[in-house]
């Protein structure tokens, strides 16, 4: 009916919203981003306002494009410190394998 009442015509892939990303998308995405501070800084005593910036590849078969993503390390790490008696025990091993501290 809009196509032919408004003359609108219906969204393009290329011009279609991209998926939204899972929680358990964001936990791999900031534990990835964790793993690598550590491994640059040796440590996880990371800043509140620290942001760390990870390169992921697009699901798109063999020509995966990259592209960089800034995640707000800082208060990820300090929430889930804050939240750590409701964390999974998987998490924590994660967390802990990758330095977290816990006091």
């Amino acid at each position: 009916m809009c196509e032919q009442v408004l003359g609108i015509q219906p969204a393009g892939e290329d011009e279609k919203p991209k998926p939204r990303r899972t929680q358990a998308d964001k936990w791999v995405l900031n534990l990835a981003a964790a793993a690598q501070f550590h491994e640059r800084e040796g440590h996880l005593r990371v800043p509140r306002k620290h942001v760390e910036t990870i390169t992921v590849g697009e699901d798109g078969g063999e020509d995966q494009e990259q592209r960089d993503v800034p995640l707000k390390l800082g208060a990820w790490i300090g929430n889930q410190r804050s939240r750590a008696a409701t964390l999974s025990p998987e998490r924590m091993e994660q967390l802990s394998r990758v330095g977290m501290r816990w006091a």
